[in-house]
């Protein structure tokens, strides 16, 4: 049984649903924010862990009252009411693309909120030797999107990632549009522009784990995971699939982000 609820936050309130039993375990999600987008891989869960998912403020059915940038604090800070929210101790987080550097930076600020944290792909380009040309095109993106060009930004968004391309096609409708919108102008950006603080996730007391799909090899949200995991003196782990894999392989990625989780069981 799936149960859903409201999360009230700052300047907002947010969408959570519940469902399954065992160790917490909050799912982050990336790109437009919904967290339906983990409705398959949670039902590979369901039998192990009590799976929490939300709607990121201002995406879907969670709502937001302010203006301007979206920083990453402020969705930690969201993450954390949500654990709040769900849970009265510490939990497990799996957050992948922009979720899991919404979970680093909830480790960084609130490591006593979280045992484990298995971070998938984050973008964390500032991390990487060529960062320059990655914002630069996150920048070109962003402008696209704010001159009406929302498609070709979509697009080229997409063709970066590793099993993501759209198809090629004269004509595409482009579903849930105003979220797209939202991740553009609001979003984006402040994702882009993130540098996990290190020293914090150092101190912290959280296990960490720095994971990349096999698929992703040779693409740039492949290699911040492996650095990360160098400049943390971490393992670096690789999982099945791509950087899509949670929602297209979701039998065998929960069957790996389990063996990872396995001492939780």
């Amino acid at each position: 049984m799936i149960s859903e609820s409201r999360c009230p936050v700052e300047n907002g309130e947010l969408l959570v649903r519940r469902g399954g039993e065992g160790p917490v375990l909050l799912l982050i999600s990336g790109g437009t924010g919904a967290g339906d987008a983990y409705r398959a891989l949670a039902k590979q869960l369901y039998a192990d862990f009590t799976v929490i998912t939300y709607d990121r403020r201002g995406h879907f059915a969670s709502t937001d009252t302010t203006t301007g940038p979206v920083p990453v604090s402020l969705q930690a800070e969201d993450a954390l009411a949500v654990l709040t929210h769900a849970t009265d101790g510490p939990a497990l987080v799996f957050g992948s693309s922009a979720g899991a550097l919404i979970g680093l930076e909830l480790v960084a600020r609130h490591p006593d909120s979280v045992t484990t944290l298995v971070a998938h792909e984050p973008p964390a380009v500032h991390l990487m030797p060529d960062a320059g040309a990655w914002l630069e095109a996150a920048a070109d993106q962003v402008r696209l999107a704010r001159s009406g060009e929302l498609m070709t930004a979509v697009t080229r968004f997409a063709d970066a990632i590793a099993g993501a391309a759209l198809p090629d096609l004269p004509t595409i409708r482009l579903p849930h549009e105003e979220d797209w919108v939202r991740l553009f102008d609001r979003e984006l950006t402040e994702f882009f522009d993130y540098l996990p603080d290190l020293r914090a996730l150092r101190r912290a007391s959280t296990e960490i784990f720095p994971v990349a799909g096999e698929g992703s090899r040779g693409h740039y949200h492949y290699q911040p995971a492996k650095i990360l995991a160098l400049e943390l003196g971490l393992p670096f782990t690789e999982l099945p699939g791509a950087h899509l894999a949670p929602q297209r392989n979701p039998a065998k990625f929960a069957a790996a982000l389990k063996d990872l989780l396995s001492p939780e069981l």
